[in-house]
């Protein structure tokens, strides 16, 4: 993420996760207008038409993450990112910028996992500019060792004040993977090492640009005041005479569910109190178990009135608060591996062993008895209004349509999952929860303040019923 929108990853994961749309059984339910094209250099253009303001969305997703980046290159997707901002020969350094926030837009990018996208807001006549801007910097950019060194600057600066100057450092989604997946793709830190950074030359940066950023590795993903007809044509007029690049054979990063529970305890000198971080493996993305174990995970960390909220926070008095995270994305949007993971502060008068068992109470009561309907209502309808909630925005809408475009390679998914969500029963979540949220899936981070740890620990207070 750029160093001008540093709520980064975790700020963002809202962002990610807002954005759905309905082909259910429900007559009342919207669907969500999508027409696709793809081009002859491979580039598929993803389009929702909406006049209801002079106002569009557009976002570039290329199929490029932090899995795929090469090794002793760690960050390097990230590091990319912000080079995509520097200039190209034709648009130099400030020019992206200039134009579409001068013209009443704006503009930003993140990678994560499995993709990274770039997205503008702006008036419907400043579209064809975006699109020249974003076609321009597909073709190439301004490699030089003044924007690198610049943007490796930029990036180490972005650890410093986001990891290693924060309390608590991210250790919830960087350090929770590390310790929970088993390949290097998916157990390396994303952000990087300084040294991978510093060492990263003009070569490799071309390098990846040539074999990751060409149009054939890439969804354009088009929402607001245009016409699918208008959408395909401006795409064509722009990117069309952009050949398609050979894109290197993704490695084997798939791996099963953990098979022994994982324990880590951690030191954190700026935290005030102690934290816990709880992390499963999730299903594959598209398996039958996909759904049920988002509406699972809404019934369980999602607001004040979750199960584990009710139970930590406010029945037994362990805990301060209780989030929950999918990985750097959201429930719907990962290509591989990725985790559950549930968050909290929590008192120093208690410790990790007393939170984990009523964290696993709660789960036991769930796959013991299921989910009363009205319950089972209630998330639902919360799960679907904060889907059709992001989906107003063209931002968003163009954004989520290309994402799920590169990694399901259907946008019509959008219109589906409202109905996956409506679909799932409670014994789908008893069976998702069984198979899951095991002892043996799960991985645990116990971050102590590093006054806590030089000092005998107190006894546990006991829960309250």
């Amino acid at each position: 993420m750029r160093a001008r929108h540093l709520m980064l990853l975790l700020g963002s994961l809202l962002f990610a996760s807002a954005a759905q749309a309905a082909e259910t059984a429900n007559p009342d339910a919207w669907e969500l207008p999508i027409a696709t094209k793809t081009l002859g250099n491979g580039l598929t253009v993803v389009v929702s038409e909406d006049h209801s303001a002079p106002v569009v969305g557009v976002s570039v997703v290329y199929h490029v993450g932090m899995r795929l980046e090469p090794r002793d290159r760690t960050g390097f997707a990230h590091l990319f990112e912000h080079l995509m901002f520097e200039g190209t020969p034709n648009a130099k350094e400030g020019v992206f910028d200039r134009v579409i926030t001068g013209g009443g837009g704006r503009n930003n990018g993140s990678t994560r996992a499995d993709f990274t996208n770039y997205i503008e807001t702006a008036p419907v006549s400043a579209l064809e500019s975006i699109l020249w801007l974003e076609a321009d910097r597909m073709k190439t950019l301004d490699f030089n060792p003044v924007t690198l060194k610049n943007q490796q600057d930029v990036v180490k600066e972005e650890i410093r004040v986001n990891v290693k100057n924060q309390p608590y450092g991210g250790f919830m989604w960087i350090d929770i993977g590390q310790q929970a997946f088993q390949k290097w793709e998916n157990n390396h830190d994303g952000y990087g090492s300084f040294e991978d950074l510093e060492t990263a030359s003009l070569e490799d940066v071309a390098a990846f640009h040539r074999d990751y950023y060409g149009p054939n590795n890439a969804v354009l993903g088009i929402a607001g005041d245009v016409t699918p007809e208008q959408a395909f044509a401006l795409a064509e007029k722009y990117f069309g005479g952009i050949p398609a690049r050979k894109t290197p054979a993704a490695p084997d990063y798939h791996e099963g569910l953990n098979t022994a529970e994982k324990r880590v305890q951690q030191s954190d000198a700026l935290a005030q109190v102690p934290a816990i971080a709880a992390a499963w493996k999730m299903p594959d993305r598209g398996s039958k178990d996909q759904a049920p174990m988002a509406v699972l995970g809404s019934l369980l960390a999602n607001g004040d009135a979750s199960r584990l909220y009710q139970g930590l926070v406010k029945g037994r008095e362990l805990a301060l608060n209780v989030d929950s995270l999918y990985g750097l994305t959201s429930e719907w949007e990962y290509d591989g591996p990725t985790l559950f993971t549930v968050f909290a502060l929590y008192k120093p008068t208690t410790n990790a062993d007393a939170v984990l068992e009523a964290i696993d109470e709660e789960i036991a009561k769930v796959a013991n008895d299921g989910v009363d309907d009205a319950t089972l209502k209630r998330v639902k309808t919360q799960m679907l209004a904060d889907w059709y909630d992001g989906l107003e925005m063209f931002l968003s809408r163009a954004d989520t349509l290309a994402k799920l475009q590169t990694l399901w390679g259907d946008a019509h998914v959008a219109n589906r999952i409202p109905g996956w969500i409506e679909g799932v029963t409670s014994a789908d979540i008893q069976r998702v929860a069984k198979t899951y949220l095991t002892k043996d899936n799960r991985t645990v981070i116990d971050r102590k303040p590093a006054a806590m740890l030089h000092v005998q620990p107190a006894a546990a207070q006991p829960a309250k019923n």
